[in-house]
């Protein structure tokens, strides 16, 4: 994929509401093409995945101590 086609898969993820408020469109200017394409993998992998609530219920597991597990 060409790194054109790569920032605009990028660009069409910054839109989207899991990252509203965050820019991960800056970081492509450092980046490599192998390097930019792992970021949108990522990106697109993180809007995919069901979020952390809804993994692992509305409260983390606690350990005896009271400090969150994970």
């Amino acid at each position: 994929m060409t790194r054109v086609e790569l920032l605009d898969r990028l660009q069409q993820l910054q839109h989207m509401e899991k990252f509203k408020g965050r820019d991960i469109m800056t970081i492509s200017a450092l980046l490599s093409n192998d390097a930019l394409a792992d970021h949108v993998k990522v990106c697109e992998d993180a809007v995919s995945a069901p979020c952390r609530v809804a993994r692992h219920g509305r409260h983390a597991a606690r350990d005896k101590d009271g400090v969150r597990a994970g």
